[in-house]
């Protein structure tokens, strides 16, 4: 009885730290921020972009899901005090940074890192108000969830990417002919891996203007010199280069990238009205560069200039950690009961560097939180194997509980929408909707 007591009080410690509130984020301190934001896009004044990017913007706790906003939405569920309105944002919606509708308000939204950090509390405002400029200029559709490119997780696909961030770091660091030598060696891998992955390249056009032009803005205006962009710059890219996973991250630091060569070379970025935008082929243009008529013909020939011996090493040990990685985990997410759920129109919360690729079975997301058509699922401890066509998911039936709409098991918890269930299929369980 004195365990089951003590392992309660536990759990109850734990829910209780889980619920802490970055008590760093005071209303003076979010003044301050926003304060310092609006300053920003004051001085830009439609510069970059030709309007300021500056309206309607909240940032949420994950913790707690308080909002504090710098205006309030229309339906009065963000309570003003001191000039900032709180609220908290409802338990069903997935905290991200992006533009949503709150309230009959269309705000940017901000994920509150967990630590004080005055750049990333700045920079990811400045991300989610461009974000909010994409999506009200009717022009870009696309959607944080939609940036899936499961065809990055190839080997080839990541060799010739890598290959192509070697040149474009070569390019911006450098100037007249070299920096040219570097953009057309870019642009031939870059001309590579798409001629072998032709199916992807709309895609990833979208992938790295909707993520890709919002890092750039927020990078370019959250620095306060040239010489802090440089530095920020390669840190990002040094940080994503490292990842064992490139189908949720490469569009956005690809993306930043051709960006900054193009602001460089004085491009005026308010031409770009579409979401199909080819940034790479815009650089061409503008450095008059001019490339073979298949580039897979001198890739190889080109890549003994960088590095291309260290990065095949780098890929061949990714693919034996994810082999030894697949070994351990395959008896939990293929051979032993799983929960299955189909993935509709989902929208993903999770960290990028937080992913483990499992070969031809898909994705491990060692935490995530999914809303879909049928509800929310939270991933806390275990994993999550989305599969490589981002079609379906599978999590451990060990531990599996039903409720009224709720279902959970280890690690995970399942809040299900009307006209849902979990059925058991032999020693396994698939989400279905009910038949009417």
């Amino acid at each position: 009885m004195k365990k089951f007591i003590f392992f309660s009080i536990l759990l109850l410690l734990a829910a209780c730290k889980e619920k802490t509130e970055n008590t760093y984020f005071t209303p003076e301190r979010a003044k301050h921020i926003f304060d310092r934001i609006k300053a920003i896009c004051e001085e830009d004044n439609g510069e970059l972009w030709g309007t300021n990017l500056y309206g309607p913007l909240m940032y949420v706790d994950r913790g707690t899901r308080k909002i504090l906003a710098n205006q309030p939405d229309q339906e009065g569920n963000l309570k003003e005090k001191n000039g900032i309105y709180t609220g908290n944002y409802p338990n069903e919606l997935i905290i991200n940074n992006t533009a949503i509708t709150f309230g009959g308000t269309f705000f940017a939204m901000s994920a509150l890192p967990s630590e004080e950090n005055q750049y990333r509390i700045i920079s990811r405002g400045l991300h989610s108000l461009y974000h909010r400029h994409q999506k009200a200029s009717g022009y870009f559709t696309t959607s944080n969830h939609e940036c899936n490119s499961p065809f990055m997780e190839e080997r080839n696909a990541r060799i010739w990417t890598k290959l192509e961030w070697n040149a474009l770091r070569k390019a911006i660091s450098s100037e007249g002919q070299e920096q040219l030598l570097g953009i057309r060696d870019a642009l031939v891998f870059r001309g590579a891996r798409r001629e072998f992955y032709q199916d992807y390249s709309d895609y990833s056009d979208r992938f790295e203007t909707y993520e890709g032009l919002a890092f750039f803005t927020s990078l370019l205006l959250g620095t306060e010199s040239q010489e802090e962009f440089n530095t920020r710059l390669t840190e990002y890219l040094d940080r994503v280069y490292s990842y064992e996973s490139y189908s949720r991250s490469y569009g956005t630091v690809q993306g930043t990238l051709y960006a900054t060569l193009l602001y460089m070379k004085g491009f005026d970025f308010t031409t770009i009205q579409s979401e199909n935008v080819n940034l790479g082929e815009l650089v061409m243009n503008l450095y008059d560069i001019q490339l073979p008529e298949l580039c897979r013909d001198v890739a190889g020939s080109l890549a003994i200039n960088y590095d291309i011996d260290k990065i095949r090493e780098e890929e061949n040990q990714r693919d034996a950690d994810i082999k030894e990685y697949i070994h351990k985990q395959i008896n939990t997410f293929v051979e032993k009961p799983v929960v299955y759920i189909e993935l509709e129109s989902p929208y993903f919360d999770f960290n990028p560097e937080d992913i483990q690729p499992l070969g031809p079975n898909g994705t491990l997301y060692h935490k995530i939180r999914i809303s879909d058509n049928w509800g929310k699922l939270t991933v806390t401890k275990g994993g999550c194997l989305i599969s490589s066509n981002f079609t379906f998911l599978r999590v451990t039936a060990k531990g599996y509980k039903a409720g009224r709409n709720h279902y959970e098991g280890e690690g995970w918890d399942l809040i299900l929408n009307n006209n849902w269930e979990v059925v058991e299929v032999d020693d396994n369980y698939i989400l279905r909707k009910l038949q009417p």
